[in-house]
């Protein structure tokens, strides 16, 4: 699943010249836990100030919301998300990062994504991209093995089938953070040697 289809389209914005107060008064009426500050100018980025922002920076001194602006104390410019970024790479940076929500932006605000949507509305329980990705290597090990069984194993044709398969398990490796002892096209390499002579190969 993409970000995009699991954001929160109802995203609200406000100004940064706006006072903390405000932003509070804003965030109670909507049950929001984070607005997205808006841009002052098409090339400006933008911003976004959270329940924590306020809470650390305002409430733990006992400060006056009255008397600090949104732009005090907002995030700008923030991380923001590409609406057809896959949600475990969204999942990923949120937990490299450490944030928790992030506009969801294509040349304009499309949305906000946070870690309460990918909870909620993505189906990594019932689709773990791990298991998907494992049933496309397979797959593409048995048409790899078939096309190089019927071209010959020192084709370009069961030399790009390997390819695929290597970029399915590098994709893989990179997901679990942990590299593979043996490729399938290695394996592959122990059985017919001269495959991994004809590697290089001109498509």
């Amino acid at each position: 699943m993409k970000a995009a289809e699991v954001m929160t389209t109802e995203v609200v914005t406000i100004r940064g010249s706006a006072t903390v107060d405000q932003a509070v008064k804003l965030m109670r009426e909507k049950k929001l836990r984070a607005l997205i500050v808006e841009r002052r100018h098409d090339e400006d980025a933008y911003g976004m100030v959270t329940e924590t922002d306020i809470v650390y920076n305002i409430t733990a001194y006992g400060i006056d919301p009255k008397q600090v602006r949104v732009c005090d104390i907002m995030t700008k410019p923030c991380i923001v998300v590409n609406p057809d970024l896959q949600v475990e790479y969204v999942a990923r940076l949120f937990a490299k990062t450490g944030i928790r929500r992030a506009p969801v932006i294509a040349d304009k605000l499309l949305g906000i994504i946070s870690i309460t949507d990918i909870l909620r509305k993505s189906n990594f329980v019932e689709q773990p991209k791990a298991l998907t990705l494992q049933e496309k290597i397979e797959k593409a090990i048995a048409q790899a093995r078939s096309i190089c069984a019927e071209k010959g194993a020192t084709s370009g044709d069961c030399a790009t089938a390997w390819d695929i398969v290597e970029e399915l398990q590098a994709e893989a490796s990179h997901q679990q953070a942990k590299k593979l002892d043996k490729t399938a096209f290695e394996e592959y390499c122990e059985e017919y040697p001269e495959a991994a002579e004809a590697r290089m190969y001109e498509v």
